[in-house]
């Protein structure tokens, strides 16, 4: 095909002929969480095209504390039903991974008024504090479709800024929804090169079921797309490269779908032309 001749680093930024921009973000740390931590108080609200998807369901998203520790397993749960649903990999956590990032005050969680658990997300720190990621971003499959996984996701992003203020916020992602939010706050498509290239997070990979084909990329390319966010952005220092022209995406989900689709269909060929020629 013809795809095959594209050299690997920079297979990603193919991205940029779908998706050529991201949306203005008026601010990058809105305040987002009370004086006592525990619900987001001015959370933006909800775009015009979502206005019609008004919450049914009153919820409380809040920095998380010791005491939501009992919610780790209905949250690892969740997150691995919904990898297997999409037919993608993810790096596996432990109910123990989940509590330590709560009792370290780095993860934000959404409930109900009833104390029923609806969704999660939490930080990780990377290259001694060069870097952090928002990951593990999940919502109970009953309350999705009401715009929450968007809410807890700028709330991580608020959360990071906090603690991080100077720290490169990146994610890496097979979700079109997950692609679309990140896009929304101001993340920009990068080649892997540009995130941390600390062992510990890579080593965290291994578990995922694409992690044959991070390894024959070199770590250069994968399944998930990788994105960026620079705090130096904000004080015009944008590199060349990411200055995009404008183009809503929050009207172009189709766009990270199709990104998605094309990016898998290529990579998984690779890998399989490669172990046939193995004799795999």
């Amino acid at each position: 095909m013809w795809w095959s001749s594209i050299p690997n680093p920079y297979c990603i930024l193919i991205f940029n002929l779908f998706v050529i921009a991201s949306l203005p973000i008026a601010g990058r740390f809105n305040e987002a969480i009370s004086p006592n931590n525990e619900e987001i108080t001015s959370v933006p609200p909800l775009p015009r095209n979502d206005e019609k998807r008004i919450m049914k369901t009153q919820f409380i998203i809040k920095e998380a504390k010791t005491t939501d520790t009992s919610y780790a397993q209905e949250i690892v749960d969740e997150i691995s039903a919904s990898a297997q649903i999409r037919g993608t990999g993810i790096a596996k956590r432990t109910p123990e991974y989940i509590q330590s990032k709560i009792k370290e005050g780095k993860a934000i969680i959404a409930t109900t008024r009833k104390g029923e658990w609806a969704g999660f997300c939490y930080i990780e720190v990377w290259s001694h504090g060069q870097f952090v990621a928002n990951s593990g971003l999940i919502v109970s499959q009953k309350f999705r479709g009401e715009g929450l996984a968007k809410r807890i996701k700028e709330a991580t992003f608020n959360l990071s800024g906090k603690k991080f203020p100077n720290a490169k916020i990146f994610g890496l992602t097979t979700g079109a929804a997950v692609l679309k939010i990140n896009s929304e706050l101001g993340y920009k498509p990068v080649v892997y090169s540009e995130l941390t290239q600390d062992e510990e997070f890579w080593s965290g990979c291994q578990s995922c079921v694409n992690f044959d084909i991070l390894t024959a990329k070199k770590r250069q390319n994968c399944i998930c797309t990788a994105m960026l966010y620079n705090p130096a952005w904000e004080k015009n220092q944008k590199p060349k490269r990411t200055q995009w022209k404008g183009r809503e995406l929050d009207k172009d989900l189709k766009l990270f779908e199709r990104w998605l689709k094309f990016k898998k269909t290529v990579l998984l060929k690779r890998e399989e032309k490669k172990n046939k020629r193995n004799g795999k």
